[in-house]
């Protein structure tokens, strides 16, 4: 890989690399685009819904969700005027749930400070919650036609393999850097949101990441200068990755009268707000749960183990094993939920899937 010294500002071989891109990139875009729901889309509420799915998660797990949610709630209006349970419900198994509470908050911010409105600039865009610089920058452009970058991983691995760059693409004053080439770039586009659409889709069906592009598809292969240098499987230089952390979970099913318990998480951390099985730190025994069960004065009965299973998140890693039990009565400070109401009311997150199917 050649040795390339920090720089501060784009480069006008870098320029003009990208403006030599931009009408490859929209051909390819124009013959081959994925028939996506969202796709071809112009109404603004409609495409901030479909960026905010979109964060940090596959198109192929977004596709069911963006109708659905679309159809509960057709309208910015709409949204705002639901209430937060039913809003967190039908994202239910998507992850990432701050994404839907700001998503219900910047909607009523809208109704009542811009009309009932999506404002129309990236940088108003980034007045509401939730929404960064690359939402806020696919929306402007896709929706409102302003010269806006959207800078997510995708892009900066585009770029980091099209300039031959092995700066690590994690630094701030990179991203920085490809926002600023990007702009000028937009400013002499027709169409600013055509050009970041085509970006976006590049990255996701040609320049893939883990060192498995598939250049021989790419429209960009004669002008990239790591197929010509012959690094394109080292790129992106993503630094060094921190180990991700492992919590030890145990998982409590308990039982009374054909309903389950559930606790509602605290306001901040993972899952924050929302309703799961209780747990309690550290792989515990029965020797360990029995005097906690027993603390509340309610008979129980069948305290026995239920499973095991892992769940991954950006940074941390719960292993979770699972005891269930019968109680004679509700155990005091829990939520209890039937069949019916996990299906309808409660929005339980992916990480217990595996003990919602043995309940069930």
């Amino acid at each position: 890989m050649k040795n390339i010294l920090p720089k501060t500002e784009p480069s006008p071989e870098d320029r003009e690399k990208l403006l030599r891109a931009a009408p490859l990139l929209q051909a390819w875009f124009a013959e081959n685009a994925r028939p996506l729901p969202w796709r071809g889309e112009r109404d603004p509420y409609r495409i901030w819904v479909s960026e905010t799915m979109l964060q940090q998660t596959r198109i192929e797990a977004v596709l069911g969700y963006y109708p659905r949610f679309t159809e509960a709630f057709p309208t910015l209006q709409a949204l705002a005027e639901a209430p937060e349970e039913r809003v967190l419900k039908l994202w239910e198994g998507l992850g990432y749930y701050s994404r839907a509470r700001n998503l219900h908050k910047a909607a009523r911010m809208c109704v009542e400070q811009y009309g009932g409105a999506l404002p129309r600039t990236a940088a108003e865009l980034k007045k509401l919650p939730g929404v960064g610089a690359y939402t806020a920058g696919a929306v402007a452009s896709l929706a409102f036609g302003e010269a806006a970058p959207a800078v997510d991983g995708n892009v900066l691995r585009i770029l980091a393999r099209l300039l031959n760059d092995e700066r690590d693409v994690l630094q701030p004053a990179v991203k920085r850097e490809a926002e600023a080439l990007l702009r000028e770039v937009l400013e002499q586009q027709e169409r600013p949101g055509l050009f970041n659409e085509a970006l976006m889709e590049l990255g996701e069906v040609v320049c893939l990441p883990n060192g498995d592009p598939r250049c021989r598809r790419c429209p960009l292969r004669e002008i990239c200068g790591a197929l010509a240098a012959g690094t394109e499987k080292d790129l992106p230089n993503r630094g060094e990755a921190r180990p991700r952390r492992v919590e030890e979970k145990t998982v409590l099913l308990l039982r009374s009268g054909g309903r389950v318990a559930l606790e509602k998480r605290p306001d901040k951390g993972l899952l924050a707000g929302l309703y799961g099985f209780p747990m309690l730190d550290g792989t515990l025994e029965k020797t360990d749960i029995l005097p906690w069960l027993k603390s509340f004065g309610i008979p129980f009965r069948g305290l026995r183990p239920a499973g095991q299973a892992k769940h991954v998140f950006t940074r941390v890693e719960w292993r979770m094993s699972a005891w269930e039990a019968e109680t004679e009565t509700a155990l005091p400070g829990y939520t209890y939920a039937d069949k019916e109401e996990l299906e309808t009311r409660y929005a339980l997150p992916t990480a217990f899937k595996a003990f919602r199917d043995r309940w069930e």
